[in-house]
């Protein structure tokens, strides 16, 4: 999980324009965001294939539980 994370972190900063100026405590801010986020969609995917009596968490789980959540985050 600790690369994954780099990783994201990677990902994050490539993407962002680059003439916006983080602060680390922003930037703190933003990995913990993106972690949460990560873990209750994680959470809710796995709600959803034990509401479908399924043992493991497909693609069509974690599909039909992002949209629900995304459409939350956004507010």
């Amino acid at each position: 999980m600790l690369k994954k994370a780099h990783k994201l972190k990677s990902i994050i900063t490539t993407k962002a324009k680059t003439n916006i100026n983080v602060r680390p405590t922003s930037e703190a801010m933003i990995e913990l965001l993106t972690l949460m986020f990560l873990s209750n969609l994680a959470e809710e995917a796995k709600a959803k294939a034990f509401e479908e009596r399924s043992a493991t968490i497909r693609a069509h789980h974690l599909k039909a539980v992002s949209k629900k959540m995304l459409k939350k985050a956004k507010g």
